[in-house]
């Protein structure tokens, strides 16, 4: 399918699949999305009701260009909280599209050298260490796959929509994220449609809708209690 990268409404990138007209991130701004969802709605509510003194481990559906990760590892450092982040994707981007994603300088008062680059260059399939906070493993295999039992603190679920890949929103995937998650482990995700909430209750988590980022009225976080 041919893809190209584009600009988003908060002038950051990201890449789009025009046969499907679906793009990695928001078009209303791919850093804008990547924080409200995964950071401010999952990741630092996680940690200010948890307050963790022990490495967490968080799990991405969809590792994509690297954006989640790499936000993930730039708060993290200053927090100085132990991460282990599994990302998780069947086709990886290539490197010419990597190179053309310009999150590096977007984020540029939260910058670390070298941070982005390595997320990408690093081994998949072997865990690797980002900076002394951040440990990140690659595993390239389909979400179906995943067969974790209670491994999971927080999940960012960042799946293609499911007006594309409705398979990835049903009740037996989210039955594998419950199962994925441990004890009062979070899932988040940018999508609010009523058949993926019910699909997340019926596979037993309790559900909650939040504000949406820039462009969605709503979005979901979802307790595994």
């Amino acid at each position: 399918m041919k893809r190209q990268i584009i600009i988003t409404a908060d002038g950051s990138t990201t890449i789009q699949i025009e046969d499907w007209d679906e793009q990695y991130h928001s078009v209303h701004g791919a850093i804008q999305e990547a924080y409200h969802v995964f950071i401010n709605a999952g990741l630092q509510p996680y940690l200010e009701l948890n307050q963790p003194s022990n490495p967490i481990s968080i799990l991405e559906i969809g590792f994509g260009t690297g954006l989640n990760a790499f936000i993930t590892a730039l708060e993290t450092i200053p927090l100085q909280q132990q991460i282990y982040y599994q990302g998780v994707e069947a086709y990886p981007v290539n490197q010419k599209e990597i190179s053309a994603l310009n999150y590096e300088s977007q984020l540029k008062d939260k910058f670390v050298s070298g941070v982005f680059e390595t997320l990408h260059s690093g081994p998949w399939e072997i865990p690797f260490q980002i900076s002394s906070e951040f440990k990140m493993e690659k595993k390239q295999k389909f979400f179906s796959e995943i067969d974790s039992i209670s491994e999971f603190d927080l999940i960012y679920f960042d799946a293609f929509g499911a007006r594309v890949q409705p398979e990835l929103w049903d009740e037996a995937m989210f039955e594998r994220m419950f199962k994925a998650l441990k004890s009062n482990g979070v899932l988040v995700t940018y999508s609010a449609k009523g058949s993926v909430r019910r699909a997340m209750i019926a596979a037993g988590f309790q559900v909650e809708k939040l504000p949406g980022p820039p462009g969605k009225r709503e979005m979901l976080r979802a307790l595994k209690g």
